[in-house]
């Protein structure tokens, strides 16, 4: 299958610190993949390099037929000020600001293609509604509909199902097999493995580095989630002896951070 995106030695990460480094390989168009591992293991900086948002320390990372204009990104889940005046209609004609620009009018066709959006997640009839007052699954469709007028080729979700409700994560999932279906390219950052094995033909496990990549049940086997596991602790030993450097010996700390 053609090559969406190309790894090359790739490493991201912040401050001179890499979130995950020396990545090799590609994702396929049309591809469904799961990204999963540990706390820290720089799943969503990975999805950061894919959308520029995070430059290459070193190494490449290149896409093949698309622009970055053309991904539809879901990032994590952040509090929503309840008084925040915008009803549920506005907050998902987002989806729309490619098309019509950020002070463009919203047309009949537009208006069409939000209801249809909303009725896809399961909040028709709510468009009125402020956006403040949806539950925490309610805010969730709301983002999934503002993704789906994106028509992105490209979609990168990161934790999408982070506390919401069961029926909300059955919905959603249900769109996502369907952009799927549709042969768009979907990369999931995910916590849950059982969905993983259910709903994934593809997992990528990250700790840091590549631990393993393939079909989820050889991927997330006993062995690669344990060596997962080790070496996101000796990251975590690693920055805990940085910083009992930087409390008994202040210079020590500060020659370490020119070197």
């Amino acid at each position: 299958m053609t090559a969406l995106i190309r790894f090359h030695n790739l490493t991201l990460g912040y401050d001179r610190h890499p979130a995950v480094h020396h990545l090799e390989g590609e994702i396929a168009q049309g591809a469904l993949l799961a990204v999963v591992g540990p706390n820290g293991a720089g799943k969503s900086s990975l999805l950061k390099g894919i959308t520029g948002e995070l430059s290459p320390m070193q190494g490449s990372l290149a896409l093949s037929g698309i622009t970055r204009r053309q991904i539809a990104w879901l990032a994590q889940q952040a509090t929503l000020d309840a008084s925040f005046p915008i009803t549920v209609f506005d907050f998902v004609s987002v989806g729309l600001w490619h098309e019509i620009g950020a002070f463009g009018a919203v047309g009949r066709a537009g208006r069409a293609r939000i209801e249809a959006a909303l009725g896809a997640v399961g909040l028709a009839g709510l468009e009125h509604r402020a956006i403040g007052t949806l539950s925490g699954g309610q805010l969730q469709r709301a983002r999934f509909a503002r993704l789906l007028l994106q028509d992105a080729p490209l979609v990168l979700l990161d934790e999408p199902y982070a506390a919401i409700d069961s029926p909300t994560v059955r919905d959603l999932a249900a769109v996502v097999a369907r952009w799927h279906q549709e042969g768009r390219t979907v990369i999931s950052v995910l916590h849950d493995l059982d969905h993983v094995r259910q709903a994934y033909p593809e997992a990528m496990l990250l700790s840091r580095e590549l631990i393993a990549r393939g079909a989820p049940d050889v991927v997330l086997s006993p062995d690669n989630l344990a060596r997962a596991r080790v070496a996101a602790e000796a990251r975590d030993v690693d920055l805990h002896s940085v910083c009992h450097v930087g409390e008994e010996d202040p210079g020590a700390t500060a020659q370490g951070g020119r070197a």
